[in-house]
């Protein structure tokens, strides 16, 4: 998935009231608020001083011209900040075919209501096969090197999709939850059990009523973000 814009670099001045953020673009030196479209914790990746990258807009409708889209590490390893830009590359990943384990699917619809007041994000149909439902985690914590978790913070919401997965398994359906991992430092994933344990327990129940559990890497640069090869999941 490519950036619609090209992303220009600044350096993150502070983060808050979860959505806004400060930073001062670089060359120019001006600064600018960037929206900032993730409501989790951000551990480790909202530290003043930060190298980010920024989407530019000129929507009229838009009160913010910047979204922060990209934290930029050290020895070019990149995290995607964006909540939804996982659900759009892997969108096209699935289309083209190139996501290992949900090739061959006729149908590939997004955004489908099931369980109670949910909608998953892709339901994959074909004839033949059981449907399959696949609920999608962006993933950027990150604690230990090498080691990407998930949840950053306390959900609730994820629990609970973890049981309507673990409700559909049991209908005779395929149900996954994909970790599709926005860090390009990571080699393994694990849930974060400490962080919610109430997750780390609906994710096992879930696993036990058949509900597939993978993860995935991605590429990230400046220019796009594309799913990758699986990672091991602890």
């Amino acid at each position: 998935m490519r950036f619609a814009t090209p992303l220009v670099p600044a350096r993150l001045t502070r983060r808050y009231k979860r959505f806004l953020a400060d930073a001062v673009l670089e060359g120019s030196g001006a600064e600018v608020v960037a929206h900032c479209p993730n409501p989790g914790a951000m551990t480790g990746l909202a530290e003043p001083g930060m190298r980010i990258w920024l989407e530019p807009n000129d929507d009229p409708k838009k009160k913010l011209k910047y979204g922060w889209r990209l934290v930029e590490h050290g020895a070019g390893h990149f995290t995607g900040v964006d909540t939804a830009l996982p659900n759009r590359a892997l969108a096209e990943a699935l289309r083209a075919g190139t996501v290992p384990g949900l090739q061959g699917y006729e149908t590939i619809r997004a955004e489908v209501p099931y369980g109670e007041k949910s909608r998953v994000d892709f339901l994959l149909t074909a004839a033949g096969r059981p449907d399959c439902y696949v609920e999608v985690k962006s993933v950027t914590l990150s604690r230990q090197p090498g080691l990407a978790e998930f949840p950053d913070t306390v959900t609730a919401r994820g629990a609970r999709h973890m049981a309507e997965l673990a409700a559909m398994a049991s209908a005779g359906h395929r149900a996954v939850v994909l970790f599709l991992v926005q860090r390009t430092d990571a080699a393994r994933v694990a849930v974060a059990s400490d962080i919610d344990p109430a997750y780390a327990e609906a994710f096992t129940a879930a696993r036990a009523a058949g509900v597939e559990a993978m993860a995935l890497s991605c590429s990230i640069t400046p220019e796009a973000i594309t799913p990758g090869a699986p990672l091991p999941l602890l």
